[in-house]
């Protein structure tokens, strides 16, 4: 177990609920004096003075400031002997109503009688330390709290559940065994043992290979599912992108006029398109103009279409390719790109094999915005895009940290290494010391090898009182 500066001997206490009105606000002590700190400020109705907080049973009574004779609250009170609580150590929990003055005058006795004040995230850091949640369960804790939509709340449930933590295990477990194989034919050459070929240690290298290949695979759809895709759309001036937005929207967000220029700035919402987050952006229409606002808006465009993971390319199907849409066409990736052949209601000048020869890589879709044509087509489309075309992942086993993300493709590099010195049957020695980084880098996914420094990082991204 990781010590950290001997403050896992403290107690620690914070609220644990968000700040604001509500009918319920819970504080929440973990240590080895919460049981004594609860005595302290907690007197429960008709209990007798002989009798003790019972673990594991909820009580009614007042939190009493006893210095001041005053009582601040009517609560309910539990107190959970450790190991089997949050954090693995005793913790009591204080449920009182959700006024911030209640609570924090509950927080204020609790320090007062030796509690200090939690850091952010340290009651599941001490879960960790304590060996209850490995590293990759304790982030998912806060992807919990933060998601945005069913499908990122169930990846972050199935993560804090394990399923991550099982793949890398297993996955290290064939490492090891690789490894003992390795290092005893290299310390006992001459024992009757059985000989390591390279053409086993390849064999054994490329399913290492393999397995990491898999994971980075499902990187791009596991960050889509937690951040969000981030949708531009762009085209000249007048040629329905503001009236697609309210279309996706379900709502007149962006204005629609007749007159060109009207969106002077990026416009961005948040949406969900078959439960994937959405981040849309409403570009000023992109042309030469000598209004000094409007310029400023189209070089806003510019820089959002570049960084955006999807661009969707509008053009007025019912006139022929402008200047204008020439000198988007040179800007945008069109492996990135969906384009919509806008306003065919009014009959289609700009063909289907035009757009294909200028963005060969490009989707197109047929779209009349204003009769609802097109969108249903453009959502498909874009969930497509997120899943690369495949059936779907399983949710359980999606990347969606960059940590992980970082550490896996490191791995994969110390692996690849490993396999290209077998390939070439250079000396186990060397092919040994990338077999162990590889085992060592999966670890710190885990938490079973990592610093102080990563660990405070990680838990630098949680509130207080979690």
């Amino acid at each position: 177990m990781i010590q950290l500066g001997g403050t896992m001997e403290d107690t620690i206490a914070a609220i644990a609920t968000a700040y604001g009105e509500g009918g319920i606000g819970i504080i929440r002590i973990s240590g080895p004096e919460a049981k004594s700190i609860l005595d302290k400020l907690f007197i429960p109705k008709n209990l007798e003075i002989t009798e003790h907080i019972a673990n594991r049973r909820l009580y009614y009574g007042n939190v009493v400031d006893k210095a001041k004779n005053q009582r601040i609250d009517e609560v309910l009170a539990v107190f959970m002997n450790g190991p089997r609580t949050y954090t693995a150590e005793d913790v009591a929990e204080i449920y009182c109503h959700g006024s911030i003055i209640s609570l924090r005058k509950i927080l204020d006795l609790a320090l007062q009688h030796g509690a200090r004040l939690a850091e952010k995230g340290e009651f599941t850091k001490r879960a960790f330390l304590n060996g209850r949640l490995d590293l990759t369960q304790a982030e998912a804790v806060i992807d919990v709290i933060r998601a945005k939509t069913e499908k990122g709340f169930h990846v972050a449930v199935d993560q804090m559940e394990g399923a991550l933590s099982e793949k890398i295990r297993s996955l290290r477990s064939i490492i090891m065994d690789l490894l003992v194989d390795v290092t005893v034919n290299l310390d006992y050459p001459d024992e009757d043992i059985e000989e390591l070929t390279y053409d086993a240690l390849e064999k054994s290298l490329m399913l290492i290979n393999d397995n990491i290949d898999r994971l980075l695979a499902t990187a791009d759809t596991g960050r889509i599912i937690r951040e969000g895709l981030h949708v531009a759309i762009i085209g000249k001036p007048n040629v329905g992108k503001s009236s697609l937005m309210n279309a996706l929207l379900k709502e007149s967000r962006a204005i629609v006029t007749e007159i060109p220029g009207t969106t002077r700035d990026t416009i961005e919402e948040v949406l969900t398109i078959q439960d994937i987050p959405v981040r849309l952006v409403d570009t000023a229409g992109i042309r030469e103009t000598e209004d000094v606002i409007e310029k400023i808006g189209i070089e806003k465009s510019k820089e959002s279409f570049n960084k955006a993971d999807l661009v969707i390319f509008m053009i007025d199907g019912s006139r022929p390719l402008s200047e204008e849409d020439f000198r988007i066409i040179n800007h945008i990736d069109d492996n990135k790109t969906i384009v919509m052949i806008n306003k065919t209601d009014l009959g289609q000048t700009v063909s289907d094999q035009e757009i294909k020869s200028l963005l060969p890589g490009a989707a197109t879709i047929k779209a009349a915005i204003r009769e609802d044509k097109g969108i249903e087509e453009l959502e498909q489309k874009i969930l497509s895009l997120v899943y690369g075309g495949k059936v779907k992942q399983e949710e359980s086993l999606l990347i969606t940290n960059v940590r992980h993300y970082n550490l896996l493709r490191s791995a994969k590099e110390a692996s690849k290494d490993a396999l290209d010195m077998a390939r070439n049957r250079e000396a186990l020695d060397f092919i040994e010391v990338d077999i162990k980084r590889c085992w060592e880098l999966l670890g710190e996914i885990i938490g079973d090898s990592v610093t102080e420094d990563i660990i405070d990082q990680v838990f630098e991204r949680f509130c207080l009182g979690k």
